[in-house]
């Protein structure tokens, strides 16, 4: 009796134990994932500012290419699970729902909200995401957002707008198509958050991002018609496109859809928030920008949630 007394504590405590271990690996892949992103969105600003891609051209080939690069991986290393999920027909529809309405959509969206507005607008506006995931999960569940939860999207959605305005609401000034599109960006972040989950609890963050990527990419790509080279491409250019495919697409989608396995869609995307965080920060490094007493308050309302979070 007292064995099996014993025994029962240790599973209980090593269930616990195993859980706790999921959470704290799912937040730091959603930081880890939101911090790439910061990055490549630095590398995007960049890009735009010395190059001026489209930006249709500039979503259709990181999509494309980051795709490519994850199948061939896939193929060589989970080649079964890849056919398994092509035959079944549950996982297609999912795949190409996530492809569309999250990845592509969500990309398009957010590049398109910055053209017609500028990048601290649009974040702004994407971050109403947030609201949305929590709307539709209380929906769904017929509850309504605990006090942290409620807390955290406060200082969150606080901290974005700081850090986009310095506090300065006039700074908003959209035209209707800034407005559509950044309103676009956010429920494309919704979307890609809520769609993914499904498939990738059951094949895993990888393989689903790999395939979405791939299917998204492969369509925009022979819509718009994306096999040129940009006028004034450099060495340069190419360097910037290679992080943007390879960090802010390959990493961290992966790392992101593999948080919001772990942790849920709310808190993943509350998370996200860190991705202005690590772009404001990178401005200042890289392109010598300058933040103002607001922003440095907007920064610590978006450490308060990660901390409010963990």
């Amino acid at each position: 009796m007292i064995d099996k007394v014993n025994t029962n504590e240790i599973n209980t405590k090593e269930k616990k134990r195993n859980g706790i271990d999921s959470r704290k690996k799912g937040t730091i892949c959603c930081i880890l994932g939101a911090v790439s992103w910061g990055f490549s969105g630095t590398c995007s600003e960049a890009l735009f500012r010395d190059y001026a891609p489209d930006a249709s051209w500039v979503t259709a080939v990181r999509m494309t290419v980051a795709g490519a690069l994850m199948m061939v991986w896939l193929l060589l290393r989970q080649r079964t699970v890849i056919l398994d999920m092509i035959r079944d027909k549950k996982t297609r529809v999912q795949i190409a729902a996530f492809s569309v309405a999250g990845l592509l959509f969500c990309q398009l969206a957010y590049l398109c909200a910055i053209r017609w507005t500028n990048s601290g607008t649009a974040t702004v506006l994407q971050n109403i995401s947030v609201l949305l995931i929590a709307i539709f999960v209380c929906i769904t569940t017929k509850t309504l957002p605990d006090r942290r939860q409620v807390i955290s999207i406060v200082l969150a959605l606080s901290g974005v707008f700081l850090l986009a305005t310095g506090g300065k609401p006039g700074n908003l000034e959209l035209s209707v198509p800034g407005l559509l599109w950044g309103l676009a960006a956010a429920v494309g972040a919704a979307c890609y958050s809520l769609l993914s989950r499904a498939p990738v609890e059951r094949w895993g963050s990888i393989p689903v991002t790999g395939m979405g990527l791939f299917a998204g990419g492969i369509i925009f790509f022979a819509a718009i018609r994306a096999w040129y080279i940009p006028e004034g491409f450099d060495a340069g250019a190419f360097v910037l496109m290679l992080l943007i495919i390879l960090v802010g697409t390959v990493g961290a989608f992966s790392l992101f859809l593999q948080g919001i396995r772990l942790v849920g869609p709310v808190k993943a995307i509350l998370l996200g928030c860190l991705e202005p965080l690590t772009a404001a920060f990178l401005s200042v490094v890289w392109m010598g920008s300058s933040f103002s007493p607001a922003d440095y308050i907007g920064f610590a309302a978006i450490l308060a949630t990660v901390v409010l979070l963990k």
